[in-house]
Parts: structure tokens; sequence; C-alpha cells
């Protein structure tokens, strides 16, 4: 009952190309790989903002007489007692 070894590990890869087939074993593999390569690329362009937020002190013309621009949700926060 100790650890595999490599003839057992043997045995389950081939069983396992017997039940998939290498095509899908193939496809499953180029899937997976351009999962994970999307999911990098994702976290590292999250991680770095492409234009800076600028304060929300500073209020520009182009937001409006309210000072509020299209993007933003005023809500007023209200505490349950």
């Amino acid at each position: 009952m100790g650890s595999f070894s490599i003839w057992h590990w043997l045995i389950v890869l081939l069983i396992v190309v017997l039940v998939f087939g290498t095509k899908k074993l193939k496809n499953m593999g180029t899937d997976l790989g351009g999962a994970v390569k999307g999911f990098k690329d994702g976290m590292k362009d999250g991680s770095t903002p492409e234009t800076p937020v600028p304060p929300a002190s500073q209020v520009t013309a182009s937001q409006g007489p309210t000072g509020a621009d299209k993007t933003t949700i005023d809500v007023e926060a209200r505490n349950k007692s």
C-alpha cells in the first residue's frame, strides 16, 4: 500500500489515451494552455491601469454642471439601525 510505481502510472496513461484518444487529449491540452495564457495576460493587464485615475476632488468642464461624469453613480449610504 505504498506509493505508485512508474508501471502503475504508465497503465493509467495508456487507459486514458485509449478512452479519450490522442486527438482529443491534444485539443484539451491546447485549450488548457490557451486558458492559462489568457489568465496570465489578464492578470498582467489588470495590475497596471492603462489610464491614470484622476483624484475625486478635480472637476472638469466635460463632467457637466453637477460635477459627476457619466460613469459615476451617486448613491447615498444609510446606516442600519
